[in-house]
């Protein structure tokens, strides 16, 4: 069973140990790093930075084999508590392909709308990494109908934002 916590500085190290290219890097903070690779410390050094932010909650997702996955939730406007966004989205790559993904985006969005109250949950993914894309509509993640580009390794990526509205049960 998976379950979310908050991040921990420990964490760090896990997490960037699962990013195994700049492809995969690029998937996941997109052009938030201005190098690759980066340490453990780099991004406890840029969670120091929003530490005690009001908008912004780390988590990372774990089970009984350890940690699992990563992701942080904030609100994109303080003055918009309604809408959040998931980003840092990431899995342990030798534990893909399990459904594991989708468990932990399921898990953020009940966070997201039941603790968080939010009203509608927001995202960027990149054309490219298909896998994301699927798990994200698997979720309930629909098309908002706005296209970024970003260039990218001299390449220019797509990146497609999708959004998932609160249920009606709730």
């Amino acid at each position: 069973m998976l379950r979310l916590r908050p991040y921990r500085r420990s964490d760090a190290e896990a997490i960037v140990g699962w990013i195994k290219t700049e492809r995969i890097f690029r998937f996941w903070c997109a052009d938030r790093f201005d190098h690759y690779p980066i340490m453990p410390s780099d991004l406890n050094d840029q969670y120091d930075y929003s530490e005690g932010a009001e908008n912004v909650y780390h988590f990372t997702a774990y089970d009984e084999d350890g940690i699992v996955g990563h992701l942080n939730i904030r609100f994109r406007d303080p003055d918009d508590l309604d809408t959040v966004r998931f980003g840092y989205v990431i899995l342990n790559d030798a534990r893909r392909g399990q459904g594991l993904g989708k468990e932990m985006v399921s898990l953020a969005l009940d966070y997201a709308f039941n603790i968080m109250k939010a009203k509608k949950v927001t995202i960027g993914v990149f054309e490219q990494n298909q896998p994301a894309v699927r798990c994200y509509y698997a979720c309930g993640f629909k098309d908002s109908g706005i296209i970024e580009s970003y260039s990218i390794a001299g390449e220019e990526w797509r990146c497609l934002e999708l959004e998932c509205s609160r249920p009606e049960s709730i």
